[in-house]
């Protein structure tokens, strides 16, 4: 991620942008809502928008861990549960409606501030998206045929850069760059030095990355869980089956729908459903995890202990806005 501004040295007349983000269960949305209401009470304005590929549709509530009417705590949320499963929300079509978000909240004298966990969409909301055109099908469709060791040796012959940087076994970032150096005649590299639509250089962003201990984290992703389970989780997965969605749409591969979707078809126990869920979120928390702590620039501030509501975080210290 490219962008490199703090609120320290960035040009403070560029409009404030805050920034709450990191794994799963680690409590982004209360530090964010806390930080809303702890700016609202000297006087500044405050709109929260979702940053979350989960939170976007509207069929996950619960299995999202959107926030609740009263978790909002009376704050303006914006980009929540605003997509139907039907469709699929892509990284880019987030962007362009966090764009719209952001300035809206500019243009109206508050303060963005974007809470949420995917790594991909924050990076392109900041630093912009390759315009790579779009992939021819039949190459595409020979591409995603091929395993992925035969894809890997393709791609170190045609695009020996790529295949430098990937993970051999990596399936999904093998194929993708193989089939763009393919279908455009140019490699991923070449259209990504040419991003365009970020907005980090127009903005002061002032980021927090929450990146607690590892144990506290697992533990919370295994109590939330459970939770949901027993609070409406397995009657929303329920709800989606019932409308027959493309089992390849996001909604219907997100974390929990498939294991309950094993429970209610008889497949899975309610305790192997649950240890399933669990073993998904804490994956899921792991690599989130491992991109908060490695992807942003060093100048973004990291919060390591543990947190809950009740810390009194000093926000000026922060944030700095």
């Amino acid at each position: 991620m490219g962008t490199n501004i703090s609120p320290e040295t960035a040009d403070n007349t560029r409009p404030a942008l805050a920034l709450i983000a990191g794994p799963t269960a680690s409590g982004k949305s209360g530090l964010a809502v806390r930080y809303a209401q702890f700016l609202q009470s000297r006087g500044q304005r405050v709109v929260i928008i979702n940053a979350d590929s989960a939170q976007v549709y509207s069929d996950l509530a619960i299995l999202s861990a959107r926030p609740s009417e009263g978790e909002m705590g009376g704050i303006k949320h914006r980009l929540f549960g605003y997509i139907d499963g039907a469709e699929a929300c892509s990284a880019a079509r987030w962007a362009e409606d966090a764009r719209g978000e952001i300035a809206a909240a500019h243009a109206a004298g508050a303060l963005p501030i974007l809470v949420g966990g995917t790594g991909l969409y924050l990076r392109t909301l900041l630093d912009g998206i390759a315009p790579v055109p779009p992939i021819d099908p039949a190459i595409r469709q020979a591409v995603r045929a091929l395993p992925v060791a035969e894809a890997y040796a393709a791609l170190q012959t045609e695009d020996p850069v790529a295949a430098a940087r990937l993970n051999a076994a990596d399936t999904t970032r093998v194929a993708r760059a193989l089939e763009v150096v393919r279908s455009t005649g140019q490699t991923l590299k070449a259209w990504q030095a040419r991003k365009q639509g970020g907005i980090g250089d127009a903005v002061r962003l002032a980021p927090l990355v929450l990146l607690p201990p590892r144990d506290w984290l697992f533990e919370r992703c295994d109590r939330r869980f459970a939770a949901m389970l027993d609070s409406g989780a397995v009657e929303e997965v329920e709800a989606l089956l019932a409308r027959g969605l493309d089992g390849d749409l996001p909604v219907m591969r997100a974390i929990g729908v498939p294991e309950i979707a094993g429970l209610l078809r008889g497949e899975l126990t309610r305790e192997a459903a649950l240890a399933a869920g669990q073993l998904a979120t804490r994956q899921y928390a792991k690599r989130q995890y491992t991109w908060f702590r490695n992807q942003p620039p060093e100048s973004w501030q990291r919060y390591t202990k543990p947190y809950s509501d009740s810390d009194g975080l000093d926000f000026d210290i922060l944030f700095l806005i």
